[in-house]
């Protein structure tokens, strides 16, 4: 919160600097990610928001991967490797890479910043990896950044209570956040069927 409100009363100049910079630490520091998030929504509009959220989300998520790769590989493996559903999908990852990981940011399978880490012990490229988690993470982002460009303020993001505002306003907020879940919701149905499937296949003998 106290964050937050320090980089709302920054320098216009400064704040996207700042913010992107909190959520790189954020993701790799294990730091839940969706209160800022959704400030993204409030501090700079649903297009611009999602925009900088996205480049955090990102380049924090890369960061880890490298880390659990090369850095910390044992203390990953020891909190993954532990999931059956992780040798599973280590095994789907193995054979169809990119499609996997894609689904896995659509519809996760672990907690957003261990799988972060998680991945870097599969057999993913990086680039894959990289293109993959960008594409498969806007979804959820997008929600979430416009759920908290309808706040008043970064209080107002942590109790759940919106402002009041003209009746056609919120009639086009609501539109919006209707068609932006129902595409959420969608999208991580068919993941985690295809997940599931993925999961269940024989491993591939090559």
């Amino acid at each position: 919160m106290q964050c937050l409100e320090y980089i709302q009363a920054l320098d216009p100049g400064l704040t996207a600097i700042t913010f992107v910079g909190l959520y790189i630490a954020s993701t790799v520091l294990f730091f839940p990610g969706l209160l800022i998030t959704m400030a993204a929504g409030l501090l700079f509009g649903p297009l611009k928001g999602t925009a900088l959220v996205s480049l955090g989300s990102v380049t924090g998520a890369s960061l880890a991967f490298l880390i659990g790769r090369y850095l910390a590989r044992n203390w990953v493996s020891k909190k993954a490797k532990s999931s059956p559903r992780f040798r599973a999908l280590d095994e789907a990852i193995g054979k169809e890479g990119a499609k996997v990981v894609f689904l896995l940011r659509l519809s996760p399978v672990f907690p957003y910043n261990l799988l972060n880490y998680a991945l870097g012990l599969t057999r993913v490229k990086f680039g894959s990896y990289l293109l993959a988690s960008w594409i498969g993470m806007l979804p959820g982002t997008l929600l979430y950044v416009y759920l908290g460009s309808l706040a008043g303020n970064i209080a107002s993001l942590a109790t759940g209570t919106y402002p009041e505002n003209s009746t056609s306003q919120w009639a086009l907020f609501g539109v919006g956040l209707l068609a932006t879940i129902i595409v959420t919701v969608y999208v991580t149905k068919i993941a985690k069927r295809e997940l599931d499937s993925a999961a269940r296949s024989p491993s591939s003998t090559a």
